[in-house]
């Protein structure tokens, strides 16, 4: 592909390319939005450096993607209704979201794209590292992709979220911070998708299933799900598939939750940290 109005780096890592040329504060010519669309395509992830955006712009951008969607499980910003704050304070221990998942996979409809901007970074720690699900899945063996592409999972937050407002053994109110707000008709709840996703436009194939938000394989105990679950977390991580990404104020990551995980470190202890992400709405997997 030979971009004519942004310029693509692809030298970041096994997964994603940097991007420049471009500030996401302006409205953006349809010809620079096609492009960015087409880079996201081949890359999964794209990254931006030195943007200035506030929530407005923000998901103003977000919107040239798809229809935004709002998360359930943390109050947005007053600004805007679909930016939510992720915030770590100083005294806070644990870090929002801090393993590796896909954007809230338990949705009938999960985000196809996340969009996060960081408002005050630390200087050192707190690197956002994305694996590329969709070259891990290639690489399984033909006997692997046989079965796991027979096999449905049952996809909830219960691991995460109680109904009664509480928390599961794999989480706490620290993890989510002060603007957590529980969601009881949503916390129970269950639905199915594939444990191997295809993707809607490239037709490429990814795994998608993970044990955070993934309680277990339809027809399965959540006991006998797990050495499955964990295997492909291994496999989809390994430094070969892996891209870790540096924030400094003012950057941007953009990923396909439909082609790449992610993980927040939490190694950046008495320091704040403060994003602000949008999600856009996707398709039911297949």
């Amino acid at each position: 592909m030979v971009y004519q109005t942004i310029e693509v780096d692809e030298s970041v890592g096994p997964v994603g390319a940097r991007i420049s040329g471009v500030d996401l504060s302006k409205p953006l010519p349809l010809e620079v939005q096609q492009e960015i669309r087409v880079a996201l395509l081949a890359h999964y992830v794209l990254f931006f450096s030195g943007q200035n955006l506030d929530p407005a712009q923000q998901a103003r951008f977000s919107e040239y993607f798809g229809e935004l969607d709002a998360y359930p499980f943390v109050k947005p910003l007053d600004a805007h209704a679909n930016v939510i704050p992720v915030i770590k304070e100083p005294e806070d221990e644990f870090n929002f979201g801090g393993a590796w998942h896909t954007d809230t996979s338990y949705l009938e409809r999960p985000p196809r794209l996340s969009i996060l901007y960081a408002v005050e970074v630390p200087e050192e720690g707190g690197d956002t590292l994305f694996a590329d699900s969709t070259s891990a899945y290639a690489d399984l063996s033909g006997g692997m992709k046989h079965t796991l592409e027979a096999l449905d999972g049952i996809y909830s937050p219960k691991q995460v979220h109680k109904a009664d407002g509480s928390f599961s053994e794999v989480a706490s109110r620290e993890q989510l911070g002060e603007s957590y707000r529980s969601d009881t008709k949503l916390a129970d709840l269950e639905v199915e998708h594939p444990l191997i996703r295809t993707h809607v436009e490239s037709g490429r194939k990814s795994i998608y299933c993970r044990e955070l938000h993934t309680d277990r394989i339809k027809g399965w105990t959540r006991q006998e799900s797990i050495p499955i679950f964990r295997y492909l977390t291994d496999h989809l991580t390994q430094e070969k598939y892996v891209t870790r990404f540096k924030w400094a104020n003012g950057s941007v990551a953009m990923w396909d939750n439909c082609s790449v995980f992610h993980n927040p470190l939490n190694d950046y202890p008495g320091v704040r940290r403060h994003m602000h992400r949008v999600i856009v709405k996707g398709e039911r997997p297949h």
